[in-house]
C-alpha cells in the first residue's frame, strides 16, 4: 500500500530538524492567526450609537465574548490536558466551526440576542491555544516554536482587525456582517495549517531526555500537581493575570482609545502598530532559546517580564507628559506588554517543567493561568459596564499601565525567591 502524503511528510520532518522547526513554527503561527479571525475582527468596529438597556453594544459584545472565552479556559483545564495528539486536530476544527455559527447569526437577530451570539462565539475559542501548543511542547526547540506561535497573536490582532476595517471601508460590508466575512477570509489558511500540524512527528528520544515526557493528565494528577506547587504557581500566575488584563484592555479597546484621542486610523494602522510590536518582541526573545540551563532561562524570563512591565509604565508616563504621540505610545505599550505576556504563553511553563522534571504538560499550566487571567479581565469589564462612574478607556488603560509597572516586578521577585527555595529543598 502506498504511504499517504501525510506520513511521507511526517518522516521527512522527523529526519530533518531544520525543516521540522520551520514547518511547525509556520503551522502553529498560521493556525492561531486563523483562529483570531473568528474572535477579534468585531473589535475593529465601534457600533456607534447602538445600545442595549442603555449600555453600549460594543461593550456588551466585548463582555459577552470574554465571559464565553473565560468559561472556555476553565473547561479547557480538563479538555486540553486530557487531549492526546490524535484528537487535537478534530477538536480545533470543530471548536472553530462552532465559533463561526453565531457570527453568521449575528446580523439576523435582535440586539439582545446579538450579545448572546458573542458569548457563544467565545465559548469554544479559549481552548485553541492549548490544543495547538500541545503539538509544540516538550521539544528541544520548543523555545523557538513557542515564540513563533506566540507572536501570532500580536500580528494576528492587527491583521485581522485591519481586515475587518478594510471590509467595512472598502467593500461596504455592514459592521454586523463583518466578523463572519473576516473569518471566511482565513479559512484556507486554517485548513492548510491544520494539515501541517497533523503531520508533525512526536517528540524524539532526545527531546524527552532534555525536556521530560509530556503526557495527558487526568483529574487526580492535575490536583496533585497544583497542590504540590501551589505557592510557586500562585506567585507566577498573579503577574500573568495583571499582564492578561492589560493586554486584553489595550488590544480590545485600541480603536476606542484612538477615538477618544481624536485619532482616525486608516485600515492599515492596527497592522502597522502590531507588526512593529511583533518584530520587537521576536528580536528580544529569539536568542533566549540558546540558553540550555533551564534555571538560568527561568531567571532570565523573570527579569525580561519585569522589564516589559516597567516599559509599559514608563511609556505611559512619557505619553502623559507629551513626549510621545499616540502611535508611538501604542507601539511601546504593546512591546512592553507582550514582552511580559509572551513568555507565559510559550516557554516559561515549559522551562519550569524541564527544570523541575515534574510530570505534567505546559498546555495544562497555560490553561490554568489563562482561566484566572481572563476571569480577572471579565470581572473588570463587568464592573466598568455596570458602574455609574467609569473612567474613559484612555484613562483606564493608563492607570492599568502604571499598576503593571509596580506590581509585576514585585510579584516576580517573590516568585523567583520561592522557586529557588523549592529547588534547595528538592536537593
Amino acid at each position: 500500500m502506498k504511504p499517504s502524503g501525510s506520513s511521507v511528510l511526517q518522516r521527512r520532518l522527523a529526519a530533518d530538524p531544520a525543516l521540522f522547526t520551520v514547518v511547525a513554527s509556520l503551522a502553529a503561527f498560521g493556525a492561531y492567526t486563523a483562529m483570531y479571525a473568528f474572535r477579534k475582527p468585531f473589535s475593529a468596529g465601534t457600533f456607534s450609537g447602538q445600545e442595549v438597556g442603555g449600555i453600549s453594544l460594543k461593550v456588551l459584545f466585548v463582555v459577552a465574548q470574554l465571559l464565553g472565552y473565560t468559561l472556555s479556559k476553565f473547561l479547557g483545564i480538563k479538555i486540553v490536558s486530557e487531549a492526546g495528539a490524535g484528537r487535537r486536530i478534530a477538536l480545533i476544527a470543530g471548536l472553530i466551526g462552532l465559533a463561526f455559527l453565531p457570527l453568521v447569526l449575528l446580523p439576523q437577530v435582535p440586539p439582545w440576542a446579538q450579545v448572546g451570539c458573542l458569548f457563544v462565539n467565545g465559548l469554544p475559542l479559549g481552548m485553541i491555544w492549548g490544543l495547538i501548543f500541545g503539538f509544540l511542547e516538550g521539544r528541544r526547540v520548543t523555545e523557538f516554536l513557542g515564540l513563533g506561535m506566540s507572536v501570532s497573536f500580536i500580528f494576528a490582532s492587527g491583521w485581522t482587525k485591519s481586515v475587518g476595517v478594510y471590509l467595512i471601508s472598502r467593500w461596504a460590508v455592514p459592521e454586523l456582517w463583518m466578523p463572519a466575512m473576516a473569518g471566511l477570509v482565513f479559512v484556507p489558511l486554517l485548513v492548510i495549517c491544520l494539515a501541517l500540524l497533523a503531520a508533525l512527528p512526536a517528540p524524539s528520544v532526545q527531546d524527552v531526555a532534555e525536556r521530560s515526557e509530556r503526557a495527558p493528565m487526568d483529574g487526580p494528577q492535575r490536583r496533585q500537581f497544583l497542590a504540590r506547587n501551589a505557592v510557586s504557581l500562585a506567585l507566577l500566575i498573579l503577574p500573568y493575570v495583571l499582564l492578561t488584563v492589560y493586554r486584553d484592555l489595550r488590544d480590545t479597546f485600541m480603536a476606542d482609545v484612538l477615538k477618544e484621542l481624536g485619532v482616525r486610523p486608516d485600515p492599515s494602522f492596527f497592522a502597522r502598530v502590531e507588526s512593529l510590536v511583533g518584530v520587537g518582541v521576536l528580536a528580544a526573545l529569539a536568542g533566549l532559546w540558546w540558553i540550555r540551563d533551564h534555571w538560568k532561562a527561568l531567571g532570565t524570563y523573570h527579569v525580561l517580564i519585569s522589564f516589559g512591565a516597567i516599559l509599559v509604565g514608563g511609556s505611559t508616563l512619557a505619553f502623559q507628559r507629551g513626549w510621545l504621540g499616540p502611535a508611538a505610545w501604542m507601539v511601546l505599550t504593546g512591546l512592553g506588554g507582550y514582552l511580559g505576556y509572551v513568555p507565559f504563553n510559550s516557554v516559561l511553563f515549559d522551562r519550569l517543567l524541564a527544570a523541575t522534571r515534574q510530570a505534567g504538560t505546559a498546555a495544562f499550566l497555560i490553561q490554568v493561568a489563562d482561566s484566572v487571567g481572563y476571569l480577572a479581565s471579565a470581572s473588570l469589564y463587568l464592573q466598568r459596564t455596570f458602574s455609574k462612574a467609569s473612567p474613559a478607556w484612555t484613562q483606564l488603560t493608563q492607570n492599568a499601565g502604571f499598576g503593571l509597572a509596580v506590581l509585576v516586578p514585585l510579584l516576580l521577585a517573590a516568585s523567583w525567591i520561592s522557586l529557588k527555595s523549592s529547588r534547595r529543598e528538592a536537593r
